[in-house]
Formats: C-alpha cells, sequence, structure tokens
C-alpha cells in the first residue's frame, strides 16, 4: 500500500512508519517539527528510514501544502497521528490546541474524500473519557464532559471523523491510546522525565499524592493496534488500545528506582487541574476487531526504556 503518516516523526509515528518501512509500504511521513520539543530528536527519529520513506515537511493547519502532497502521491490510506498533544499545556494554549487538533484534521479529512482515499486511521486519546465514572473504560460510555482543551478537540476529532464515514462512506478507525511509553517517548511526559531526574539526581515533581492510576501501554502494543486496524475492513469503530492494567504513579516511580538501583528525590505539588484520577481501558473490543493482545508489562517495558534513555542519554 502507498501511505500517508501525519506526524510521522514523533514518538508514535516514527515506530509506525518504521514497521510499515519493514513491511515494504510505500510512505509518506508529513511533520512540521514543531518546537514543542527538540526537532533534531524528530529528526533523529526518523535516521533508520530516510532512504525508505519519503519525508515532507508541512503543518496540517495549512490546507493549500497538504493538497500539493496529495496530488502528488495517491494514497491508498491515511494513518493521521499528528496533533499538538498533552493535557497540561493544552490549559494555556487551547486556541493552538484547537487550530492543530480540529482545523488539521478537518483538512485531512476532506483532502481524504477529495482523493478518494478510504481507508482513514485517526489517533484519539483516552482524555476523552475525562471522570469517567465506569472503570475500566468502554467505547461506549457517555463522553459528556471531557475536562481539558486537549481532550476536547480529541472528541471533536472523533466527531468530525464519524461525518465523513456518514456521509462518503469512508472506512475510518478512531484508536483511542492508553498512555503510550517506550524508546523516543517525548521528553514531556513521566516515564521520560522521571527517569531523567532520577538518573541526574534531581527531584521529581510528583502532582498529588501520587495515588492517580494510568494504563501504561508500550510503543510495540500500540504499533500492532495501529497496523491491525489498517489491515482490517472495520467500516466506523472507535476502539480502545490500552494495557488493561493501572499503574500507580508512586509505584511507577518505585520501579524506576529499581530499576535504575537511585532513589528518587520526590517533591509532591497540589493536583494538576485538567487531570484525571485514572484511566483504565476495557481491550474487549479491541481483541475482537483487531485480535489486539497487549504483550509488554510494565515492568519489562520500563526496563527497556531505561536502556535506551542510557544508550541516548549524550543526546538528550
Amino acid at each position: 500500500m502507498n501511505i500517508l503518516v501525519t506526524g510521522g516523526a514523533g514518538f508514535i509515528g516514527s515506530h509506525v512508519v518504521e514497521q510499515l518501512c519493514a513491511r515494504s509500504e510505500t510512505v509518506t511521513v508529513i511533520d512540521d517539527f514543531n518546537d514543542f520539543y527538540q526537532p533534531s530528536t524528530k529528526i533523529r527519529n526518523l535516521s533508520g528510514v530516510t532512504s525508505r520513506a519519503t519525508i515532507a515537511t508541512a503543518d496540517i493547519r495549512d490546507a493549500g501544502k497538504l493538497r500539493e502532497i496529495f496530488q502528488q502521491t495517491h494514497f491508498d490510506a491515511v494513518i493521521h497521528l499528528a496533533a499538538r498533544t498533552g493535557i497540561r499545556p493544552s490549559l494555556t494554549q487551547a486556541r493552538l490546541y484547537t487550530d492543530v487538533n480540529i482545523t488539521g484534521t478537518q483538512n485531512l479529512l476532506e483532502l481524504a474524500h477529495e482523493f478518494d482515499i478510504k481507508k482513514f486511521i485517526f489517533a484519539s486519546s483516552s482524555s476523552v473519557y475525562g471522570v469517567n465514572q465506569r472503570v475500566p473504560f468502554r467505547e461506549d460510555d457517555s463522553l459528556a464532559h471531557p475536562i481539558s482543551p486537549y481532550a476536547a478537540t480529541k472528541l471533536a476529532g472523533e466527531a468530525l471523523a464519524h461525518v465523513y464515514h456518514h456521509l462518503y462512506q469512508m472506512e475510518i478507525v478512531c484508536l483511542r491510546f492508553f498512555t503510550v511509553y517506550g524508546p523516543r517517548q517525548r521528553p514531556d511526559l513521566a516515564t521520560h522525565k522521571f527517569t531523567r531526574a532520577i538518573l541526574a539526581g534531581q527531584p521529581i515533581e510528583l502532582f498529588g499524592n501520587g495515588a492517580t492510576r494510568r494504563d501504561y501501554t508500550h510503543i510495540t502494543d500500540i504499533v500492532q493496534g495501529i497496523l491491525a486496524a489498517l489491515d482490517r475492513p472495520l467500516g466506523f469503530e472507535i476502539i480502545n488500545l490500552g494495557d488493561a492494567r493501572t499503574v500507580e504513579l508512586r509505584e511507577l516511580v518505585a520501579l524506576l528506582e529499581k530499576i535504575t538501583g537511585r532513589r528518587a528525590d520526590i517533591r509532591h505539588l497540589p493536583d494538576q487541574p485538567g487531570d484525571v484520577p485514572v484511566t483504565f481501558a476495557n481491550i474487549e473490543k479491541a481483541r475482537r476487531l483487531l485480535d489486539y493482545r497487549p504483550q509488554v508489562v510494565i515492568e519489562t517495558g520500563l526496563a527497556g526504556f531505561v536502556e535506551w534513555f542510557v544508550n541516548q542519554s549524550p543526546q538528550q
């Protein structure tokens, strides 16, 4: 297949691109290489595929530039991973998050319709569940009350995706990712920040009492789910991709202490607005439709992440 991957230089995107190239698919990457974190890190993420993938620098808000790319190549599928991510930064940059995540997604859906691309994978997020009353979270839970601008933009993206499926019979799968970790994880995320601080002997800032729980999902399991969604005829579906296990924040720190052999200097801070007490995926639908079966337990995944971090440390 000829596949367009937006956000393909990022954490999740670069892993997806690598696996697609390993399958001998023809891959075009769109990324704007913005300064949310070091652009050089994103360039390095793609260092293993530069000879096998076409890389285009473009902002998904720029419909004209996107049109040029769609005119140059007929794509069989779009894997849309590009987004402004993170709950906390969305609180102070709500307009930017709206512009990128909603307008950008609208641009891509409209071009996919115009150029008759029937397969579209949209990266959504567990954040859409907000403070959910039913645990674990199911795809048919009520989502009337998102609690951050980021969550609201992802919910809007899902709604737009359904519109294009309904009107134009596009096959669209919205994948709700639960806290993804592993090699190349963004430096602003907890696993990365905590590992860096512990190894540098610097304090860790822990919001709340450390009892919040997250469904940490390894990057290899997420990629498995994305490729399965790409390969199967599904119509319109919204599907959780998680590990179906929760880990407390303080347990995550304890595991990193054990792996690194060092103690963490923990500084407690007040709860952060927009954060939720728990994320926990019900993955029955993913098992049924995608044969999705997470393989990497948190202990193994964290050890692999720390090993990657140490090997990369001169460049962090």
